[in-house]
Parts: C-alpha cells; sequence; structure tokens
C-alpha cells in the first residue's frame, strides 16, 4: 500500500511546478484583441487577458490526495480556523 505524502512533501512538490508562461498562440490573440480595441484606450492588455481567462476557466478543481493528506491538511485548517477550501487556496497562493 502507497504512504501518502507529508504536507511538506507535499508543499515541496507544489513549489517544484513550473509557472505556465503565455506561448505563441495567447500572443498573438492578445495583439489581435489589441488591434481590434485600439479605438478603446481603457482597456489594456492586462485586462483583456484576464476576462479571457476568466470565460475558460470555471475555478473549480477536483483533486484526489491520499487520506492521510486529507486528514493534515483538514486539520490544520481547523487549527488555523477557517475552512479547508480556503487553506489550500492559501497554501496554492504561497
Amino acid at each position: 500500500m502507497k504512504q501518502g505524502l507529508t504536507v511538506e512533501e507535499f508543499e515541496k512538490r507544489l513549489a517544484a511546478i513550473p509557472t505556465v508562461k503565455p506561448d505563441a498562440w495567447d500572443l498573438q490573440m492578445l495583439a489581435e484583441i489589441k488591434a481590434e480595441n485600439d479605438t478603446s484606450p481603457g482597456v489594456s492588455l492586462e485586462e483583456v487577458h484576464r476576462l479571457r481567462m476568466a470565460r475558460e476557466y470555471s475555478g473549480k478543481i477536483s483533486l484526489r490526495v491520499p487520506k492521510t493528506l486529507h486528514m493534515e491538511l483538514k486539520q490544520a485548517a481547523k487549527s488555523e480556523g477557517i475552512s479547508l477550501n480556503q487553506f489550500i487556496l492559501y497554501k496554492l497562493a504561497k
């Protein structure tokens, strides 16, 4: 039977995940949107990108973790006085 990860091991593996950078298609789309919206100087490329991302993602992730890690995360969240969802979001954003 596999042994679950500790919180420290989980955080170490999470930190090793590379950051996603925009690819050529993303950059081309942003350039085209900028060209189409040149008459609206109040819209930045960052805002267009943020709106595009909001359309593409629901904000929900379904994730299976070992029971021991689930228990450790739940206990850590409880000790902080926050929900498990808030605790995981905080850890992911760190």
